[in-house]
């Protein structure tokens, strides 16, 4: 049984970060510091749109056109940003060999943040938001390609971030005006646009919600999905259930990212509970990754950070232990 963190963590030492994610859990990744400007998960995506432009705004990120020419000082800022980070990991991960996951903001996620030239959300706009996850798409190709690279020996893992897509399938985004909502996608149309990027690398969706569209994600091609455990509505189980019985891997988040870090018997246990409740075979747990509620950005502290990070191996021997009774 494996552990893994979800990307973003507090400070902004990114070197410290790098040390802390090899040594603590058992799939290093990136870290994302979205202490530091353009250290979001929204600029990291920005950053690598190599296909289309845009700039930051009090509103935040708006498309200005196509092509790396007409790249505002922000996008370049978050690209030369995102460089000395990929830099930082080529020199820590020298001789790695083993899984490497990097994490970037999804196509709905995007489409529901990101402003159109002439305002409103790109996901006003069949053909923008088409044309925004193509260019997300290509541009998470260079990206990988230019991860492995640096860390020859990696297998690289690509973690979507899907918060916003429950919203887009509820058609409950605000338009700018604030008056209406933006008409709300489908199944099959949120499966079309994120099946773009599960090509690229063995994929795992991640999105914190009550009832996170766990259908769509594999649906999409997804080989995981990343879910919080202490969230999740009896519907979203059943759904956990059909997933985990196809071979999907869950990355279960059992650590709160705020809060007193708890111990490991108590954290383990609502996983346990209603893997038993649902009567799915112990030995499926094997297949699950222990992971942090949602991304540690919040934790009042890196040290607070680490401690929880450090709890997931623990967490981990209880469940493989519940696996194995």
């Amino acid at each position: 049984m494996t552990t893994t963190g979800l990307g973003s963590v507090p400070g902004d030492d990114i070197r410290e970060w790098m040390r802390a994610v090899l040594e603590l859990v058992d799939i290093p990744f990136l870290p994302e510091l979205p202490a530091r400007p353009y250290g979001d998960m929204l600029s990291r995506s920005i950053a690598v749109l190599t296909e289309l432009a845009a700039d930051l705004q009090p509103v935040g990120w708006r498309l200005t056109g196509g092509g790396d020419a007409r790249a505002s000082l922000d996008q370049r800022r978050a690209r030369a940003l995102l460089k000395e980070d990929l830099d930082v990991l080529e020199e820590y991960c020298a001789g790695y060999e083993g899984p490497l996951k990097v994490q970037v903001t999804g196509p709905w996620t995007l489409a529901a943040t990101v402003e159109r030239p002439r305002g409103d959300k790109v996901l006003a706009d069949h053909g923008a938001r088409r044309d925004l996850a193509q260019a997300l798409a290509a541009g998470v190709e260079e990206h990988l390609a230019e991860v492995r690279k640096r860390v020859p020996g990696a297998d690289v893992l690509l973690q979507v971030d899907e918060p916003g897509l429950p919203a887009v399938l509820a058609g409950v985004v605000p338009t700018a005006s604030g008056w209406s909502k933006h008409r709300s996608v489908d199944g099959p149309g949120a499966v079309e646009l994120l099946s773009l990027l599960t090509s690229a690398a063995p994929t795992v969706v991640h999105c914190c919600a009550a009832r996170p569209p766990i259908e769509v994600f594999t649906k999409a091609g997804a080989a995981g999905v990343a879910v919080d455990v202490s969230l999740l509505n009896s519907a979203a189980w059943d759904q956990v259930a059909v997933a985990v019985e196809a071979g999907t891997t869950v990355y279960a988040g059992l650590v709160a990212t705020t809060g007193a870090v708890p111990e490991k018997e108590r954290a383990a246990r609502p996983l346990i509970q209603r893997w038993r409740e649902l009567g799915l075979d112990p030995e499926l747990m094997k297949q699950v990754v222990i992971t942090p509620a949602c991304g540690l950005a919040a934790s009042p502290s890196p040290r607070d950070a680490r401690a929880r990070l450090n709890l997931l191996r623990a967490i981990a021997e209880v469940v493989g232990d519940a696996a194995e009774a």
